[in-house]
């Protein structure tokens, strides 16, 4: 449909295809990106959850970590949930060996803070910006460790751990929005590709 937010979703590796039919569903014109060509249609970009170390490979060999870098810096408003928040922060920590984000974002995030996949957890969140809470998945998600002056929380754990943090157009979440069907993290970031 004409006018539509144009946004991609970084297809390398992860549930690439739950982000694809939830902003499909909410009027969104949806390229999957696996080239840099592909990353220059779009106007906003989901990086989804799977694994941050496969999709930061994959990233530099498709050599789409510059671009997507460059985008970031250019403005360029970014969802990334568990890998994805995990590729956007500044800092990792307990990254493997090499391991690399695009970086953006003023954040320090832990990898696999909650444990194992068999530790998966839901939790209901207070979410300030939204009027009602949220029913977040976590599975061997990341935590934010501490937030830089330029990124403010955005969402917290009962216990008070930080689980989304947000910077101009950039929003990152230790969880998945997109499995408990959860728009608002998904519509928040579309104003934000809408406004650019």
């Amino acid at each position: 449909m004409a006018g539509s937010p144009r946004v991609g979703v970084l297809a390398l590796q992860g549930d690439v295809r739950e982000h694809a039919a939830l902003l499909e569903v909410l009027g969104a014109d949806v390229t999957l990106v696996r080239r840099p060509e592909e990353l220059a249609l779009v106007d906003g970009l989901v990086i989804p959850g799977g694994e941050s170390t496969v999709i930061d490979k994959l990233a530099r060999l498709f050599g789409l970590q510059q671009p997507i870098r460059d985008a970031i810096a250019d403005g360029m408003p970014v969802l990334g949930t568990c890998a994805g928040l995990i590729l956007l922060a500044d800092e990792v920590v307990d990254a493997i060996d090499g391991q690399q984000s695009f970086g953006g974002l003023d954040a320090v995030v832990r990898r696999n803070a909650f444990g194992r996949q068999a530790e998966s957890f839901e939790a209901e969140l207070t979410v300030p910006a939204f009027d009602e809470p949220v029913t977040a998945a976590f599975i061997r998600g990341p935590v934010v460790e501490a937030v830089g002056p330029r990124a403010s929380v955005l969402a917290t754990l009962p216990d008070g751990r930080v689980v989304g943090v947000e910077q101009d157009g950039l929003l990152g979440l230790s969880f998945h929005p997109e499995i408990t069907n959860e728009t608002r993290f998904h519509r928040r970031f579309l104003d934000r590709v809408s406004r650019r």
